[in-house]
């Protein structure tokens, strides 16, 4: 620790409690009018492209706190999942529940070593992305005329892993969504993101992990967590 800094804390440890919460407010009143500055810089609103990928949990999860938090707005949302067909997800079931506010395409057929089948993922994988295609392009519209697009966000769900095994064609992934409706939030998750697809996206998120304890612990994947 520096002179300085010893001398500051001293200084700090001679102080009232009086003076410790006014140096303390002075400090948040700083704080807050630097934050008020840098705000008054951010004007712009676009609809993102949003990524979250890496090794760690929480992929799919932050990305339907995203989808949960868009129609808490009352906006309009479409979910496409590319893998985990097989699973009765309880996101899907609460999604069901908002029927005016939520589509859920379930494409998927399980992971590629549940189908052992090649041919067959990839037909999927093709299937959803006609969805996903569509989806996105049903908020393509011209709003100075009053039209509404379907949808506010689109969830891509599991997108990567198809895009990681080259079941889709990645150019032609990552141009359709860099020219997306520019007022859509498109949301992709998975795993080990392409390069492409991370540096045309605006938010990009890496879950690390950490722990986990179906790794470390043997225990299987639970309700309520895992799905």
């Amino acid at each position: 620790m520096s002179a300085k800094d010893q001398a500051g804390e001293k200084a700090k440890g001679e102080m009232t409690e009086a003076e410790l919460n006014e140096r303390a407010n002075e400090k948040a009143r700083k704080r807050k009018a630097a934050r008020d500055r840098m705000l008054a810089t951010k004007t712009e609103e676009k609809g993102l492209l949003i990524v979250h990928t890496g090794k760690g949990k929480g992929k799919s999860t932050a990305a339907f706190g995203l989808i949960a938090r868009a129609i808490g707005n009352g906006m309009r949302t479409g979910v496409v999942q590319y893998v985990k067909g097989k699973w009765e997800t309880g996101e899907r079931v609460v999604l069901e529940r908002f029927p005016d506010l939520a589509e859920i395409r379930t494409m998927g057929e399980g992971f590629t070593w549940d189908t052992q089948d090649r041919a067959r993922d990839i037909a999927a994988a093709k299937r959803a992305w006609e969805v996903s295609k569509e989806m996105i392009e049903a908020c393509r519209v011209d709003r100075s005329k009053g039209e509404k697009p379907k949808y506010d966000m689109v969830l891509l769900d599991e997108l990567n892993i198809v895009l990681r095994y080259d079941y889709l064609p990645l150019e032609e992934v990552v141009e359709f969504l860099d020219n997306r409706p520019e007022d859509l939030h498109v949301i992709v998750t998975g795993r080990n993101a392409k390069p492409e697809l991370i540096e045309a996206a605006d938010l990009v998120t890496e879950m690390t992990q950490i722990k986990h304890p179906f790794r470390e612990q043997g225990v299987k994947a639970q309700k309520g967590v895992e799905f």
